[in-house]
């Protein structure tokens, strides 16, 4: 199975999934554009790749999110594939997650996603595919998770919509729910501290399964 000459934006690029994603993709024939938030990192991963196009963006800057699809259009003749891997764990009980904490949840993890893949729409070739990660914790929400599950399932109910709406046009819309990874990620959440989670899944190999292999099936349809 390939992706040679398959257009495609990764969008959290500079995290684990999205550049396992974007290395990945790019191995296999892909023409990758990279988006992500840090832009020394960014720097390094599109050179990793072999100099690929590159743009820094920020979650709270809703238009800035929608305009990442256009310009990866521009800078690759088209736009065939959009991944959406970025995101910000919360931990705490309800009583004791502030109300700003919570909205920098919602914004960075639901509205910021959403409007990534609302610019999409209008520039996705026919056929094409777009891919967010949500994760596990939509079906299996924990006690001190309220606030960050309930931002991943808001998206992930977002995405189910989105996939039926947009079967008239022939795109389709991939809720990928990653289980928990050895990443880190949890230990770098923007509140509380994470509970003991237990040994995670193999970054690349749950990339390769739950990401990578579906855009590619979708895209050989």
């Amino acid at each position: 199975m390939g992706v040679v000459g398959a257009r495609v934006l990764v969008v959290g690029a500079t995290g684990a999934i999205g550049g396992l994603a974007a290395g990945q993709l790019a191995g296999r024939g892909g023409a990758i554009a990279l988006a992500g938030r840090d832009r020394d990192r960014l720097d390094e991963r599109a050179s990793a790749l072999g100099g690929r196009p590159r743009r820094v963006f920020e979650a709270y800057d809703l238009d800035g999110c929608a305009r990442l699809a256009p310009w990866a259009e521009d800078v690759l003749g088209g736009l065939d594939a959009l991944v959406v891997a970025f995101g910000v764990a919360g931990f705490g009980s309800v009583a004791a997650v502030s109300d700003a904490s919570a909205e920098h949840l919602l914004t960075v993890n639901a509205l910021a996603p959403m409007a990534v893949v609302r610019g999409s729409l209008g520039v996705l070739s026919p056929g094409g595919v777009v891919a967010v990660v949500t994760g596990e914790i939509v079906d299996r929400p924990a006690r001190g998770m309220a606030d960050y599950a309930a931002a991943k399932s808001a998206l992930a109910a977002w995405l189910g919509v989105a996939g039926r709406e947009v079967r008239r046009d022939r795109l389709t819309v991939l809720d990928v729910r990653m289980p928990h990874l050895d990443t880190g990620f949890a230990a770098r959440a923007a509140v509380g501290d994470a509970p003991a989670l237990g040994p995670g899944a193999d970054p690349a190999e749950a990339v390769r399964e739950h990401l990578v292999l579906p855009v590619l099936d979708a895209l050989n349809r």
